[in-house]
């Protein structure tokens, strides 16, 4: 799950999910979202309604600005492990802040982010950055494996770097 890139005077920007049968892509699916809005978790259920897979990959819970996903409502519908793969270390003290500076619903947004778990590191190539992975649902050390097994051509993921590909790419069409 990714989402593409926007402008401020945009109020919408895409989200891509891409659901992939090990290494082969089976399907796209495309979605806009509101800036800093609060739909993305109610559109991400609308988009994989009716598929079946075995776990969910976020790149992060933070889509569009502070459109937050819920990974608890998502694994709870889904009944799926949901695994959170960030590039960097996630700063929740600065999420707060610009919580805090940014929205008047700031404390339902940021007990999205304090619900989450542990935050894990995890090498998935030889030599590269690490990733940090949070996993609701499911246990670390099959994340931390599915996550390796699916960083094919880069560090990131497949389904991510794909998604991410799809909806920054489109995001500029637009």
């Amino acid at each position: 799950m990714e989402d593409g890139s926007f402008l401020s005077r945009n109020r919408k920007t895409l989200l891509a999910a891409v659901l992939m049968d090990s290494r082969w892509i089976e399907a796209i699916i495309l979605r806009k979202i509101t800036i800093d809005g609060k739909d993305a978790t109610e559109t991400l259920f609308e988009m994989l309604r009716g598929f079946t897979f075995d776990a969910i990959m976020l790149s992060g819970v933070s889509y569009a600005g502070f459109n937050l996903i819920d990974p608890k409502k998502i694994c709870e519908i889904f009944g799926v492990p949901v695994i959170i793969v960030c590039r960097s270390k996630p700063n929740n003290d600065a999420a707060r802040a610009a919580l805090v500076n940014h929205f008047e619903d700031w404390e339902e947004r940021w007990s999205i982010v304090e619900s989450l778990g542990q935050v894990y590191e995890v090498v998935s190539k030889p030599d590269a950055p690490p990733l940090y992975i949070e996993v609701i649902g499911g246990d670390f050390s099959w994340a931390r494996s599915l996550v390796r097994d699916l960083a094919t051509c880069s560090r990131i993921p497949e389904p991510i770097r794909v998604a991410r590909f799809i909806a920054r790419g489109l995001s500029r069409l637009s």
